[in-house]
């Protein structure tokens, strides 16, 4: 087991937006949780990865037990250094280039030299089609080429597991192909995911099991054809024939 989430409960002001969340993630296991907007599947995300801090539970990460309402610094930073994250607007530094968005978590978080930092991060970029685009700066790019560049950003730093947090959802149709793609790349090449995401196609070929979230809880779990095919909870019925087109 590479991550274990136990009785996640998150609270703002009077609104429970996290309601005793239990999640398993194996090594190499593509998880893709779907839902309605609002749900607080991104706040899941965000407490994963402590950009946010949970009210209550445990998180059990490479056999690093955690107390998620009160994590210490080093439990932060160690979490990090193993965990990457890519987010719904790219969150680039608007003042770097693609090359030094992407090095700069190398040659600052791991105390990388820069040549070598630079060099890894060529190889990123190419891995995303993006060489060319090295010493573009983010506004010289388009939504997708942003995205993707945040996408190596992530891989180079050889995480453990990479959150996605609905990963296309800023990007214009025509754009969300190149991404999926990319993304599609790492999980065949075995890279441990968890991704919020309203592609379904994506959920349904990709995803080794789909979450279905609403209301702050885990309805229901199975592999895609269980969820999409043949769905138990209601709720989740409601939201896939709202939605039947897309998958």
């Amino acid at each position: 087991m590479l991550l274990e989430l136990r009785d996640i409960e998150k609270t703002f002001k009077d609104n429970q937006v996290l309601k005793g969340i239990d999640l398993t993630v194996e090594q190499g296991e593509v998880v893709a949780i779907i839902g309605p907007s609002g749900s607080g599947k991104t706040t899941l995300l965000r407490n994963i990865n402590f950009l946010e801090t949970a009210n209550s539970g445990s998180m059990t990460f490479r056999d690093q037990n955690i107390d998620m309402a009160r994590p210490s610094k080093e439990q932060i930073l160690w979490t990090r250094r193993h965990m990457a994250m890519v987010f719904q607007n790219y969150n680039l530094f608007k003042n770097k280039t693609a090359l030094e968005n992407i090095s700069e978590g190398l040659v600052f978080g791991q105390n990388m030299a820069k040549k070598e930092a630079d060099s890894l991060a060529e190889i990123a970029l190419d891995q995303v089609g993006l060489l060319d685009k090295k010493d573009f700066y983010p506004s010289q790019l388009s939504g997708g080429q942003q995205q993707r560049i945040g996408i190596a950003r992530a891989t180079v730093l050889n995480p453990d597991i990479i959150l996605f947090d609905e990963p296309t959802s800023a990007l214009d149709p025509e754009l969300v192909g190149t991404v999926l793609r990319d993304m599609k790349q790492l999980a065949e090449q075995g890279q441990t995911m968890i991704v919020v995401t309203h592609q379904m196609s994506f959920a349904r070929d990709v995803a080794d099991r789909v979450m279905f979230f609403a209301d702050g809880e885990i309805l229901e779990q199975g592999d895609a054809d269980e969820i999409f095919d043949h769905p138990k909870n209601d709720r989740t019925k409601q939201f896939l024939s709202a939605i039947a087109e897309d998958y």
